[in-house]
């Protein structure tokens, strides 16, 4: 059967918002008088939402004050060096055109989602969920199969794409089937080690594995 709908991961997979994400994470760091990070370990605390980003980059002590000055900050600065992903937006375009239903869902805070959202994707996505206190976050299914649902869709119908090991148990966790992309946040290495069997390392290869 073909694909009737993609449920796209965004940090790492759709976008690639990196720099935007350490540039918030040092800043709330210093706002504090804490040292700030690297690069690399931001990346690698990527993907399971922002309270985790910050409890591997923050002291046990001083979690809670970092992030609660991290969110409202990145919220307002999510799109200063942040941008699709080469061939992305292409293909959502030929996948829309192809009547293929699209959704986004993130474990980013919801209103950087919904910003990212309108900047980016305008006319090509059903739907656009992030974190929020009402949305439990990936790899929890709930978001992904209410949007499959919003989308008069089945869970067998879809695809999830996504480049960590928390995208690859969401869509497990989902019934659903996962393509896993290498230009993330992870490696190929990484991602095998995950379980992922489906691999993408290009916009083109993905778009035939979608077909």
């Amino acid at each position: 059967m073909a694909v009737q709908g993609v449920l796209w991961d965004m940090d790492g997979t759709v976008l690639d918002t990196l720099e935007d994400l350490w540039a918030a994470v040092n800043v709330s760091l210093r706002r504090f008088d804490l040292p700030e990070v690297s690069l690399d370990r931001v990346r690698a605390g990527l993907g399971n939402g922002a309270a985790h980003l910050i409890s591997v980059c923050a002291p046990a002590e001083r979690r809670e004050e970092v992030l609660a000055f991290y969110k409202p900050w990145y919220d307002a600065h999510c799109n200063v060096k942040t941008g699709p992903y080469p061939g992305i937006l292409p293909l959502m375009a030929r996948l829309r055109k192809r009547g293929v239903k699209q959704a986004i869902i993130s474990n980013k805070p919801d209103p950087a989602v919904q910003e990212l959202a309108r900047s980016y994707f305008p006319g090509l996505l059903e739907t656009a969920v992030g974190e929020s206190a009402s949305v439990r976050r990936k790899p929890n299914p709930d978001a992904v199969l209410a949007a499959v649902r919003q989308m008069g869709l089945r869970a067998a119908d879809c695809v999830y794409v996504g480049d960590t090991e928390v995208d690859l148990a969401t869509a497990r966790n989902a019934g659903m089937a996962c393509v896993a992309v290498t230009w993330g946040f992870r490696s190929r290495e990484q991602l095998i080690a995950a379980g992922a069997t489906r691999i993408a390392d290009t916009a083109e290869e993905l778009e035939k594995r979608l077909e």
